[in-house]
């Protein structure tokens, strides 16, 4: 029994902070499709200067790509 719960916990723990992390950067994914200066920032982080016609068609791509997870289910080939 002394094993088995810690194991237990980190299990659970894990599993918890997985969940919590997706639900986390799907929240931060759609603030930056709805703030423009948010975009702008982590283009910059990532070493990308962008235009304001850059940054709308960015935008239109963040909006048109559906997020995971919002019962959108993989596509099987037929």
């Amino acid at each position: 029994m002394d094993i088995v719960i810690p194991i237990i916990t980190l299990i659970v723990g894990l599993v918890g902070g997985f969940f919590i992390g997706v639900f986390y950067l799907r929240k931060q994914l759609e603030k930056m499709q709805n703030d423009p200066q948010m975009l702008q920032k982590m283009a910059k982080q990532m070493g990308y200067n962008m235009n304001g016609k850059q940054m709308q068609r960015a935008q239109q791509m963040m909006k048109n790509q559906p997020m995971p997870g919002k019962g959108q289910g993989r596509k099987r080939k037929s």
